[in-house]
Parts: C-alpha cells; structure tokens; sequence
C-alpha cells in the first residue's frame, strides 16, 4: 500500500495501547477511529472519532467497520466473524481474523505450536477439574484456561496435590511447569508483502503474586547465541502463522539453554514500551507500518531501557493520586507515560515508566527508585 495519509484507519480497542498508536499515527496525519465499550476509554479524547460499541457484537463491529479502509485491534477479544464478513466485503484486516480467532483460545495456540514443530512446554487439554486431577503424575503444572485469561487471570499454579483444588472446572489445559532460567520476550512484525523484522529480545520479571510483568529490561542480558535462537524462533512462528502485524512472543529460556515458546498476542504489546524512547522506531509505528503494508522500521537499540509498569498500590481505590512523582522527574533518563485512567484500583496498570541508560547497573539502580519512590494511590 503506497503511503496516504488519507486512510481511515479503525481500530478495536480504546486501551491504553490504543492510545499509544494514536500517539505514533499522529507523526504520519493518519486519522484513527476508535470503538470500546468504555466511554472513558484512554482513547476518548484523541481518537479521530470514538465510538461506543461491544467488541464482541456482530452489528456493533460491522456498523464501525463498514467506512473503514483498514480494520486492527489492540485487544484479542473481538468478534471475528465480523471482521471475516468486513474483509470479504473488501475492507483490509490485519491481522488476520483467522489469526485472531486462533491466538483467542490458547489451548488452539499450543495444538498449533505442536502441529508446526515450535518449541513449547508439554501439555494436555483438560475439560474438567476432575480431568485436571486425573493428570497429578504431571506435577508440578499450570492450569490455563482456554479462554477468558488476560493479565495473569485465568492461570493457576499447581505445585501439589494439596493444590488441586485450584484447578478450573471447565475448558483448560495443563502444562508442565518449566524450571526456567529467564523469561524474554520478542517482538516480529511482518507486512503485506512479506518483510519480516524482530525487536532485539527483551528480559522480563514478573510480579511474584499477580503474574503481571514488573519491569522489563531491553536488551536482554543473554548470549549472542540464545539472542540469535530467539529472534530465529520469533520470525517462524510469525512466518508459519503468515500473519500481518504485530506479534508479541513470550517464551521460556530453560536451565539447559533452550528456547521455549509460552504465549503469544497479535499486537502491540506490554514488552514493548521501551522502544518508545529504547529504539530507532517504536513497537506502535511499526504496528502501523505492519497493517498499511508500509517498510517496516529500523528496530536497533538507541539506548539500553527497561520499561516499569505503573500499577495501582494495593488497598487504594479512588481518583489516582501520584506521590513521589517530582523525585521521579528528576532522575535523567526517565520518561513517564500515563494512560489518561482518572480511577485508580488495585495493580490496574495506570502507567508506564521508561528508564534509559547505557550502564546496566545504574539502570537497574534506577528501576528499584522508580518502584520504591512513584506510588498511585487514591
């Protein structure tokens, strides 16, 4: 698609991921339409025009979609027989609604990874709590839903037959728990025409209790050998998948050196908010390159960076307050981005701060600051 910035381009989900993708289409005087069921979605007040609609509605996703020249999203969670008939009436989709409906139901992700031959941990479906139960000789596990999970919900941890009570009782699947050394993240983008570029992989940390992503820090502190397995991995799978877009792939760096993948989100993604300032270009323009078949951007790191998720402080609900805020301006190399939430809920993610500096020790330092000083209460 030569470049025209005359598009009109819809996209489903007013998060703060959409806004973020407003920010960058901005640059290029693209105009950006948004739907979500929220009317104070973080969207509202930049979006071109912002709709009000389910995203799982057939009529509310084709009403949106039918003056629309390109249709995207930033959430998975959307009806994509909507988006097949929007295609099928000449509209582009990216990614795929195939690919969509897929990358939905994890469970549907693993059989894939397994039918392609892409590293993943074993696992078995499982239709009941009982069925889960059945499976103790594959101790210790994870319990995931196949569908309904998003931020650490829908996942359950079993260590021990004491904690089989955990287990959901309806479609879920078991995976065998991996005694992993780090978690990394990649991030591929592949356009219409068939280019493929990766982000360089990221390391990322995990709230010990809320399986959120913490912090992040880019570039991961790997071997140029576990780098080049990653990034080789990262482009198959989207290759395999021949999907347009952005795709984000967490996987696994086991005990033993091997990559394994773990899940995987077909946009702009959490792991990928420090290429914002990290980058040549960030994640939300080449997700925009992506879809409009534009080339795709440089990815080569400008600056070592880590990217700190900005949650609401447990036992606080309410208007956000910010304290620590001026301390956290006035260290060189942190840059604040909020998601324009007025309210404030336990470990909502309100916020992101990106830390850049080119000795990795300070960085880190400079983490632990912006986690122990910038507190969002109400």
């Amino acid at each position: 698609m030569a470049f025209d910035s005359n598009i009109k381009l819809g996209v489903l989900g007013g998060g703060q991921l959409g806004r973020m993708l407003i920010q960058s289409a901005i640059d290029f005087n693209l105009d950006v339409h948004i739907i979500d069921p929220d009317e104070n979605a973080p969207c509202k007040h930049i979006a071109t025009s912002f709709t009000v609609g389910k995203l799982t509605d057939y009529d509310s996703v084709m009403a949106f979609g039918k003056d629309k020249d390109v249709l995207t999203i930033e959430i998975e969670n959307v009806n994509t027989k909507a988006l097949k008939d929007l295609r099928d009436a000449g509209k582009k989709v990216y990614p795929q609604p195939e690919i969509i409906k897929l990358i939905q139901n994890k469970l549907h992700q693993k059989q894939f990874y397994a039918k392609n031959g892409i590293p993943t941990a074993d696992f078995k479906a499982t239709a009941t709590k009982a069925a889960v139960a059945e499976l103790k000789e594959m101790l210790p596990f994870v319990n995931k839903l196949e569908t309904e999970g998003y931020d650490g919900r829908g996942v359950s941890v079993i260590r021990t037959e004491a904690d089989l009570d955990k287990a959901f009782d309806k479609p879920s699947f078991v995976e065998k728990l991996v005694d992993f050394e780090k978690e990394l993240a990649v991030i591929v983008a592949r356009n219409e025409a068939g280019e493929v570029t990766t982000f360089p992989t990221v390391e990322m940390v995990f709230h010990p209790v809320h399986n959120l992503v913490e912090y992040l820090i880019s570039p991961a502190s790997i071997s140029p050998e576990v780098e080049e397995k990653a990034q080789t991995l990262a482009k198959t799978v989207v290759n395999k998948l021949e999907m347009v877009g952005l795709l984000a792939i967490e996987m696994f760096l086991t005990k033993d050196g091997e990559i394994l993948v773990n899940e995987i989100a077909p946009r702009t993604h959490n792991s990928g908010h420090q290429t914002i300032e990290g980058n040549v270009t960030s994640q939300f323009e080449q997700h925009l390159r992506a879809v409009l078949n534009w080339p795709l951007g440089n990815t080569e790191t400008v600056v070592p960076a880590a990217m700190v998720n900005l949650l609401g402080e447990d036992g606080y609900t309410g208007e956000a307050q910010y304290e620590g805020m001026d301390k956290v301006l006035a260290q060189k190399g942190v840059h604040i981005h909020l998601y324009g939430k007025k309210l404030t809920k336990p470990f909502r993610k309100m916020g992101h701060a990106t830390i850049s500096d080119h000795d990795i020790a300070q960085l880190k330092e400079k983490i632990n600051f912006v986690k122990e000083h910038l507190k969002i209460k109400a």
